[in-house]
């Protein structure tokens, strides 16, 4: 079966089939320190998070710390 026909079939697009998503090593650290300064500073934004993160030393930017897929 070809790649089009069976990407037809299954309602996805083609392009989804040629890239491997590639996840950080340390995900779960950064996710662990993001919830944790969104839970002491509740009322910061992701802009503010992320110098935060900036400053303890982790290289993100901010769409990073707005998209956290729960897992």
């Amino acid at each position: 079966m070809s790649e089009r026909l069976a990407c037809r079939v299954l309602g996805q697009h083609r392009s989804t089939q040629r890239k491997v998503p590639v996840s950080r090593a340390d995900e779960a650290a950064l996710t662990a320190d993001i919830v944790k300064l969104a839970t002491r500073y509740g009322r910061y934004g992701y802009r503010r998070i992320t110098a935060l993160l900036h400053a303890a030393g982790w290289p993100v930017n901010g769409k990073t710390v707005v998209f956290r897929p729960r897992r």
